[in-house]
């Protein structure tokens, strides 16, 4: 019986920021699930490239790297010449440093986007997807703010790309074993016997990077220009996390930090009218003249009194998954 035929088979994908967690986990997965002509990772760490070239040494035929800046337009230009599919994970994400560093997180995250956009549109780029964040949700710091600047742009590209380029958003939260996330933090601050908390109330969703591979694949697959796509996932009590990683170390309670929320949501108050309950994923359509969901078959609207926020989600992480996480 023949193998099924994957719809990346073939192609040649790009991704910004590809040196990163997700960008490693993402090449992983395409090598699992698909026989791509082409993989370029574009990223301005040449040494993280190293790293990753000696990481997956027997794919070297079919990796490609590219050392660049998405605020360099005309090398991503260069780069994008024959690629088919642009996953776009590059960003500035340290909140306290882009609070600190305002101009450079606007460089990067708005204007970076736009350079890719143009390029992607230049070039006639197939598909493009975003991946952005819940923090892009009513944003309380600078990142945040970025992140829907960039959702925006992306979307709003659909309309002059004359439908050869198609563009959509991924959008999720904490991911379990990205750099920088809390788990890593608790893990290393277990080590001295002392948790900091900043407010015992905090919750977040939580989202593991199988997944949130798996998330911009079906957006990929699915996608037909303009829609944001989210996944059901669980939450979790901050709390709760603390006492699975690291449950005889003493806590130190210093209060929720600037530009930090005490839960976290996905969706907005106004997204909810416009979005639609996807197998495992709520879509967010796009306001464009003539756009209709045909292509998400077994859709339904999502309930107009339904609010996607960590602390009112119906679905929470058990103690075995938490002990799970803890182990990781």
């Amino acid at each position: 019986m023949p193998t099924k035929k994957h719809f990346l088979d073939n192609k040649v994908i790009l991704i910004t920021g590809g040196t990163g967690s997700f960008g490693n986990a993402f090449v992983e997965k395409l090598f699992k699930v698909a026989k791509p002509k082409k993989i370029i990772i574009f990223s301005r760490d040449e040494f993280k490239q190293h790293q990753m070239q000696q990481k997956f040494a027997s794919k070297l035929n079919v990796l490609r790297f590219f050392i660049g800046d998405v605020r360099d337009k005309e090398r991503l230009t260069r780069a994008f010449n024959g690629v088919d599919v642009v996953v776009h994970a590059a960003a500035l994400k340290q909140v306290p440093a882009l609070e600190y560093n305002p101009f450079e997180a606007v460089k990067t995250n708005i204007v970076g986007t736009q350079n890719l956009i143009d390029a992607a549109i230049d070039t006639k780029i197939k598909k493009v997807v975003f991946v952005s964040t819940d923090k892009a949700v009513n944003p309380i710091n600078l990142y945040g703010a970025t992140k829907l600047c960039a959702e925006k742009i992306v979307i709003s590209a659909n309309a002059y790309s004359a439908g050869v380029t198609r563009l959509s958003v991924v959008r999720y939260g904490n991911v379990i074993g990205s750099r920088g996330s809390i788990v890593e933090v608790l893990q290393k601050q277990k080590e001295t016997g002392l948790i900091t908390l900043t407010d015992e109330r905090m919750t977040r969703f939580w989202f593991s990077l199988d997944e949130a591979t798996d998330l911009v694949l079906q957006g990929l697959d699915t996608m037909k220009g303009g829609e944001i796509f989210i996944p059901k996932i669980p939450s979790m009590k901050v709390t709760d996390l603390i006492t699975a990683i690291a449950p005889t170390a003493k806590v130190k309670r210093i209060g929720i930090r600037p530009g930090e929320k005490l839960h976290e949501a996905l969706m907005t108050d106004e997204e909810v009218s416009r979005a639609l309950d996807f197998k495992n994923t709520y879509v967010i359509q796009p306001r464009f003249e003539n756009w209709d969901a045909k292509h998400l078959k077994g859709a339904k609207k999502v309930n107009l009194e339904f609010r996607y926020t960590s602390d009112a989600n119906m679905l929470w992480l058990s103690d075995k998954e938490l002990q799970k996480i803890a182990s990781i």
